[in-house]
This record gives C-alpha cells, structure tokens and sequence, in this order.
C-alpha cells in the first residue's frame, strides 16, 4: 500500500528532480504564476511520493484516483485543495509526460462548507485602521477602500497608479485578466509620501548598480531595460534586495505578504475585535459595504474581478441592512 506524504518520505530521486525541473520549465513557458507553480509543484511530489517508488509514465488514471480518494477521505482536505491537486497532475500528464488522460470518474470529493465571509462593519474596520501606521496602514486602507487582494496590492508598480485620474489598475489578476479600482481620496496623500520612500529607494540602488525588478512575461527578453525604469518599480518594495529565484539576479522585490497578516492580526487584537478576520476579510467588507450603500451586483463583480456573478452573490446574504433585512417577531 502506498503511504501518505505526511509520513516520512524518502528525499529527491535524480528522475524526480528532473521530472519537477521539466514540470517548472513547462509552468514558466506558460507564464503561470508563483503562486500556481509553488502550489502545482507541492502536489507533483506528493502525488510521486504517495505511490513510493513508482515511475508517473507507468500510472495513470487509477494510481491519480487513488490519490484524490485519500486526500478527501483519510486528510480531510478542502475542496479547493484536492482542485488544485487534480489540475497539477492534469499539467503533469498532459503538458510534462505529453499523455492523455481518459476522464477521472468515481473520486470522492472533498467536502465543500457552506460558511459565508466574515465582515466588519465600518466602525470595526476604523477601529482597526487606528491601530496600524505607516506602510502596513496604506496596505489595509487600500485593500479596503478598492477591494484588491493582498497579493495584487503588493505587486503594484508605480505605473499602475493613476492619481489624477484616481484609479488604480491591477494588473494580471487570477485568469491573467486586468481591471480597474477606485484610488480613494484619503489614501493620496500617504500614497504618494510612499512613492517618494520608493524612489529614494530605487535611486539608491541604481547608485549601487542595481535598480532592476522583475518583469511580466516576455517583455524581460524583448525590453530589458525597462526593469530598471522608475515606472516599473513596486509601489512597496522590500526594505532590502534578495536574490531573485527565478533569475539569480540581485533585486529588490515588494515587501512579504507575512509581515502585512501579522500587522492585521495584532490591529485586530488590539481593536478588541472577537472575530476571525484577516487581510482578505477588508476586501469582504468593501464588497458587502458597496452593496449596503446600493451598488449593483455586477458592478462590485467587476471592481472584485469574478468570473461569475454567483461568487459575488454570497456577499448579498450577509448585507447589513439595520440589522438583518428580515425583523425579528421579538422585536415587534
């Protein structure tokens, strides 16, 4: 019987260390991002050490079935995670190993909870506010007052910033789509004592022969100059240059997304706040606040950037209407 991952697992063989360099090669030449290659390598090894010593190209549908059953059943994982698991060996043999796959029937699936978001209310996200200063405020202003994601608030280049037009555009959000934000009228002022921090900070680094960023897809072979252009550089770089994995170039990237979490969880403690709320819960309230002050669903679908409108709907069932929109009988 093959033993789960979560037991000791034997280290790299040379033909799992190739197939995962292949598998990065195949994600990269596709321009997927970080996030889904680190997500879609995790699941590849798991999957090969699931089975123990057993060759990918000598599985197939049985062997992946066998490993979905026992992420939904024996560890209980989310639906989203055994999602992403199947998709990753999907890429694995379809894209990697050049192998078509019948349909996967007859897997388990994982178990999706029906909860609805935690919200703040506008009092209870000023209260939080009030306990945070300096960059981290800026994050969390904007990631209520435009409802992006963590993750696209950091990865904001100064070019993406339209102070005159107040809007800001996020860039290669999920399915690679853009979209356009509202840029609120308080956050301007900080906003732009940020943009000078980071300019100091990227004419320090050109002083130093350095200045470069990271850039999108193809444009860092057909205009790498550009990386060193002052446009290009994040809104929230890091307070120190690291060692690009991808290019080994020495670089100067945004800030972490673990030192933002950690800022909101203590603002949250601190505002003697008793729910479970984090970074993504601001773009929850944005939302659910839109809603409350008589926006329309598509419109907050699109400032949000669902694909479908269903996403959004879940925000209609915890608006805030003076209470619940039905009246207790107790109350009348």
């Amino acid at each position: 019987m093959p033993k789960s991952s979560s037991e000791e697992s034997p280290g790299y063989t040379p033909e799992t260390s190739l197939l995962l360099t292949q598998a990065r090669d195949a994600m990269r030449l596709r321009h997927m991002s970080r996030r889904t290659e680190a997500a879609y390598l995790h699941y590849i090894l798991d999957y090969l050490r699931f089975h123990g010593t057993r060759q990918p190209r000598d599985m197939g549908v049985v062997e992946i079935r066998a490993y979905l059953t026992d992420l939904a059943v024996a560890r209980n994982v989310a639906v989203s995670t055994q999602n992403v698991a199947l998709h990753a060996l999907l890429f694995l043999y379809r894209q990697v190993l050049q192998v078509e796959l019948p349909r996967i029937q007859n897997v388990p699936r994982a178990r999706q909870p029906e909860r609805l978001p935690v919200i703040l209310t506008r009092s209870e996200v000023k209260a939080v506010l009030a306990q945070v200063d300096g960059s981290h405020h800026l994050i969390l202003s904007l990631l209520y007052g435009t409802g992006m994601r963590l993750s696209e608030c950091l990865s904001l280049r100064v070019k993406d910033i339209d102070v005159e037009g107040r809007q800001i555009t996020v860039r290669d959000a999920r399915g690679e789509k853009d979209r356009v934000v509202p840029l609120p009228e308080k956050v301007i002022a900080p906003l732009q004592h940020q943009l000078e921090v980071a300019r100091a900070l990227h004419g320090h680094d050109l002083s130093q022969g350095h200045g470069s960023v990271e850039l999108p897809y193809a444009l860092a072979h057909n205009n790498a100059p550009a990386a060193g252009e002052w446009g290009w550089q994040y809104v929230f770089p890091a307070t120190r240059r690291s060692v690009d994995s991808h290019s080994h170039h020495v670089r100067r990237h945004h800030i972490l997304a673990d030192s933002v979490h950690r800022s909101m969880r203590m603002a949250v403690k601190k505002a003697g706040i008793n729910k479970h709320a984090g970074c993504h819960t601001l773009r929850h309230s944005f939302a659910t606040h839109l809603l409350e002050s008589g926006y329309d669903i598509r419109t907050v679908q699109e400032l949000l950037g669902h694909k479908d409108v269903k996403t959004t709907m879940i925000y209609t069932h915890v608006l805030s209407r003076d209470g619940l929109a039905v009246r207790s009988p107790l109350d009348h």
